[in-house]
């Protein structure tokens, strides 16, 4: 009888854990120089990016962030404007761009 309950709970873990590692999402932001050093860290992965990355997924009510990278315009499709008019990129405005995936 102890072992159908241990197996029991260890499935339920085991599904639980595979359902909460599965759950991701990729966020796409604008890479602008503050002055921080903040765009940085993050586009080039240093390690001062991780505490930056972490918060943004927090803030989003995700756990932690799992990787942060730097992305081009050319990578996102559709999603950055290349013509004249409101929201378009002029010059190296919208070269850079950061990847930060989240996990719950």
């Amino acid at each position: 009888m102890r072992s159908i309950f241990a197996i029991v709970a260890l499935a339920t873990a085991l599904l639980s854990a595979t359902s909460a590692s599965a759950e991701r999402r990729m966020f796409i932001i604008a890479n602008n120089a503050s002055g921080y050093g903040v765009d940085r860290c993050l586009a080039s992965g240093a390690t001062c990016g991780a505490a930056i990355a972490t918060a943004y997924c927090q803030s989003r009510e995700f756990a932690q962030a799992t990787s942060y990278r730097k992305v081009d315009k050319d990578d996102i499709t559709g999603a950055v404007p290349t013509s004249t008019g409101a929201g378009a990129c002029l010059g190296s405005t919208c070269d850079e761009y950061v990847a930060i995936e989240c996990s719950r």
